[in-house]
């Protein structure tokens, strides 16, 4: 159940107080086999493929999307576990526990190492630093929508007078970030209203139980289409080739541009020529047809860039969005 947040800041709630404390045995991720070090064959056996989501998010599929063909590259099997909780802080601890020999991956998102790290104490923050990262993925953008037609064009929703509430798909989520920083620049009164994740989020603006809310484009798409929702601005770099008439928070005069992003990551140590032929195999899967299809589907943006580069690009994201939270006086967190 969401839980209505103080303005312009929401409560840690499960994203740290879960992080630490549950640690999962090696068993309960299946397939995790201890072969592939030092002077054995990799693969050596199945390769788990760990989502920090619940099933059928954007993040469970993309996983599902790319395990199947990067299996068929490898000649193993690649099962997908999910292993949800945190913003997918629980999965990425798990990873980080496991023996680096290239059998046990996870897909994790840009948001729990460069938003959530705002929201929690620094010891319960994940470092993209402290994995070998396999590849990029894709970029996922977020559109601000609403069921309103008293807030249906942005100028309504920067007149109004009224405390609006708005939904996001977690705390240390791109989507609170970007909402918290346009109502605090715009001077909107707000409060956030954090759901687990895209879809009990999209539930909530359809159902009216927010004024409105930043969720991933390919997941509100098909209600915009059906004129459920209306877009009131996107947070990309520029606009979507989905949504032409639909203005970029930048062009509107925000300094607000937030967007998800994901990769392959494995543990820590993992020997380069593991990480190497994983790459092969997920470049494979990126080159499918059907993994093509899936991204148009999806509307998803292909980003699959070296290892090297999405450690430097999240890294700088997490820089730049602590000064501008700073800036703003934005505390993403607990409420001190």
């Amino acid at each position: 159940m969401a839980q209505v947040m103080g303005k312009t800041s929401a409560r840690r709630g499960a994203v740290s107080a879960v992080a630490a404390a549950l640690t999962l045995t090696a068993a309960a991720c299946g397939g995790n086999l201890s072969g592939g070090g030092a002077g054995g064959e990799f693969p050596s056996g199945p390769v788990t493929l760990a989502v920090g989501q619940e099933p059928g998010g954007s993040t469970d599929l993309i996983g599902r999307a790319l395990a199947e063909s990067a299996a068929d590259d490898l000649g193993v099997a690649m099962p997908v576990v999910n292993t949800p909780g945190a913003n997918g802080a629980l999965a990425a601890t798990e990873l980080a526990r496991q023996k680096p020999d290239g059998q046990n991956l996870m897909v994790i998102n840009a948001s729990l190492t460069a938003i959530t790290p705002l929201a929690v104490p620094a010891d319960e923050a994940v470092d993209i630093a402290d994995f070998e990262v396999v590849t990029g993925i894709s970029q996922d953008d977020y559109v601000l929508v609403t069921a309103s037609s008293d807030l249906d064009t942005l100028k309504k929703l920067t007149d109004t007078d009224k405390e609006l509430k708005f939904g996001t798909t977690g705390v240390g989520t791109g989507s609170q970030l970007s909402q918290e920083l346009l109502f605090k620049e715009a001077g909107i009164p707000g409060t956030a209203v954090p759901f687990d994740g895209g879809s009990p989020t999209l539930t909530a603006v359809l159902g009216s139980q927010v004024d409105v809310a930043a969720i991933q484009l390919g997941e509100a798409i098909e209600q915009v289409k059906a004129g459920k929702l209306t877009p009131l601005l996107t947070f990309a770099d520029k606009r979507s080739e989905f949504l032409p008439d639909t203005p970029t928070a930048v062009e509107e005069g925000y300094d607000v541009e937030v967007s998800q992003y994901r990769a392959i990551a494995a543990p820590k140590g993992t020997p380069d020529s593991a990480v190497k032929r994983l790459r092969t195999a997920f470049e494979s899967a990126f080159a499918t047809d059907a993994y093509q299809k899936f991204n148009k589907d999806n509307l998803l943006k292909a980003h699959e860039v070296e290892g090297d580069k999405v450690v430097e690009e999240w890294t700088a994201s997490l820089k730049d969005y602590r000064a501008t939270t700073e800036k703003y006086d934005i505390d993403l967190g607990e409420e001190k």
